[in-house]
Formats: C-alpha cells, structure tokens, sequence
C-alpha cells in the first residue's frame, strides 16, 4: 500500500511517518515546502498514484486565529476540501485529522461522534468547516479528532512543564478545563489500525480513554520527572486571560471504534507512563515506597 502524509514534519505527522514505515509500506512523506494543500495545482502534482492520504496539517495558533481567521479558514478548510477532492478523483482513501475544538465545550458527559458541532473560536469554526468540506468532497474519507495532543516532537504541555519546572518554583494548573491527555504516537496508531481495518466512512474519536484535568496531569509530568507534584498549584482558565476561548470539557467517546471493533486508545495515565520516557527524554521516576 502506498501512503502519502500531508503535515509529515508536524507532531503527529512524524510520529505517523515512523509507524507507517514500521509496517513497510511505500511512503512519500510532505511538508509544506513540498506541498501547498491550499493549491489545487500543487496538490495535484504531488497527490498521485497513492492509495491512501492523510492530512495532518493545519493552522493551530489558537489565539492567532481569532485575528486571523481567513488564513486558517484557508488551511483548515479549504486545503481539506482540495485534498478530498483529489482523493476523490484518483481514487484514494483521505484521513483528516480534526480536533475536539469543533463542540462547544460545555457538555458533562463525552462527546459523541454525531455530536452536534458549536466551535466558540475562529480555530474550532475554521476546523468545523475543514470536516464538512471532507464530508461534500469525496465519499471514502476517515475523520480523526484528537485533543490534548503530545508528543516527542515539537511544543507540547509536558515538555512546557518540565522546562517551566526547572526555571521555577511552582507552577500553575487548570482545574476547570478537562480533557484527554493523548500521545501522538497512539494516534498514530489508531490511524493506521482504521485503514488496516478498513474501517467505514465515517468520524472517530482518536483520544485517550478516561479523563483529567489540566492540573492534575501538571502533577503526574512533575511525578514522572522526580519532583514533588505539590509544586502544581490550583488555578482556573480565566486567570490566564488568553484571547481564544478553550473548551472547559473536551472529552470525546469511542463508541464509533467500538462498534466496528477497533480497540481506543488505553487510559490516559496508563499511556503516560509509557510514553513520558520518550516524550520528556528521560526515564520516569520510581514510585514512591
């Protein structure tokens, strides 16, 4: 089978190369020096002879899109729908990686994939329209959304904390923003078990199971490095006064992998721990006796 990943230096993209690779499958692998998914001429180009595409790219400056819309929309929706529209024409499967931004954020219980979408932010809007442009754009299509992405490549929450931790004595934690901590390479994972799957058309949820807060995962990054998690103080969303508004509930249900017999993503703790070696480059600490 040969793949191509759109976004192939990003976070998850490069995590993704690694496991597609692991199962010997024919490759190309670009970024957008190589392509410009904004450009039906440039995806035409470079998307040909593949059997399967995969968009990892996007515009996630949350806060810079709330003045910047247009350049997201741009990335987030228009290159999905000239994607889509490619794939439609060769005859390839398109996987679209989406996030938890598009629901309103509100909700107590987990989103359900058919979930009605109310983004808040221009972010959340401009990822939103990148689903429906999949949706009216080519039939063979996997929609992936993720949240609380980490990884061993790029900025994320963890490797922040950690370098926070060494400059300061304490730190600050969200308490009301809750969510799944999830590592870029399970997602990628759970990619290419759908297509091994032959997974339905369809939307799916490519986050870890269970649920914590912002807070409380400071304090299990903290314990991973050998530190006390009591430096992890309480503090709330507004008090860090951000120009984009988060989700306060972001946690997305898995009964779409379920009914097709895919296994998610385990617990997020249970995956921490076996990835904070890996995205922190340092082994986790012992547990206390």
């Amino acid at each position: 089978m040969r793949w191509l990943i759109a976004g192939a230096r990003g976070m998850l993209g490069q995590d993704l190369v690694t496991r597609v690779l692991r199962d010997g499958h024919d490759l190309v692998a670009v970024d957008r020096d190589a392509i410009d998914i904004t450009d039906p001429a440039s995806v035409a180009q470079i998307v040909r002879d593949v059997d399967v595409v995969v968009n990892t790219a996007a515009f996630t400056a949350v806060d810079a899109a709330e003045t910047k819309e247009d350049v997201a929309f741009t990335v987030n929706a228009t290159g999905p729908e000239i994607l889509a529209r490619r794939c439609a024409a060769i005859g390839a499967r398109f996987v679209h990686v989406s996030t938890d931004y598009v629901f309103g954020g509100e909700a107590t219980s987990p989103y359900a994939e058919n979930g009605l979408l109310d983004p808040k932010g221009a972010y959340g809007r401009t990822k939103a329209a990148g689903e429906w442009a999949v949706r009216c754009n080519t039939d063979d299509y996997l929609i992936v959304r993720t949240a609380w992405l980490y990884g061993a490549h790029g900025k994320c929450f963890p490797r922040t904390m950690r370098d926070l931790s060494e400059e300061r004595e304490t730190l600050r934690g969200v308490t009301d923003e809750v969510g799944q901590p999830t590592w870029a390479v399970d997602v990628a994972d759970l990619i290419v078990r759908l297509i091994d799957e032959k997974a339905p058309t369809g939307v799916y949820h490519g986050t870890s199971s269970g649920q914590t807060s912002w807070h409380a995962f400071a304090r299990e990054i903290m314990a991973s490095i050998g530190k006390d998690p009591g430096i992890v103080e309480e503090t709330t969303a507004a008090s860090f006064n951000q120009p984009a508004p988060r989700p306060h509930y972001s946690v997305l249900g898995h009964d779409a992998l379920e009914r097709i017999g895919v296994t998610p993503i385990g617990n997020w703790k249970e995956r921490w721990a076996v990835a904070c070696e890996t995205v922190l480059g340092r082994r986790q600490a012992p547990a206390a006796e």
